[in-house]
């Protein structure tokens, strides 16, 4: 199983995206507490082929799992949409899914 859970539908020209990120988002806070380093997401894109179609800094203050939503015109069923997302701990994952 992914990092992701990802689900992009297109209707009328418009591509409706939500995704979950499955990351523990520990803030400098919570991971003083624990004893460890601080991890959570820094950066997320999305594209349909070349095309940018997502593009977000985030920072600590996101909970455990976050979702995102964004919609977006260009693309049709069929077209793969690709998520990347990178943490502090210079971790990239990308992952892909049809429109449907």
């Amino acid at each position: 199983m992914g990092t992701m859970k990802i689900k992009a539908k297109e209707k009328d020209g418009i591509v409706k995206v939500k995704f979950m990120i499955k990351h523990p988002m520990l803030t400098y806070d919570q991971a003083k507490k624990k004893g460890t380093d601080p991890n959570f997401i820094t950066h997320i894109g999305a594209k349909v082929g070349d095309k940018i179609v997502y593009d977000v800094s985030t920072s600590q203050f996101f909970s455990k799992n976050p979702q995102f939503k964004f919609k977006f015109k260009g693309a049709k069923k069929g077209d793969e949409l690709c998520i990347t997302w990178t943490d502090l701990s210079g971790k990239t994952v990308t992952e892909c899914k049809k429109i449907k």
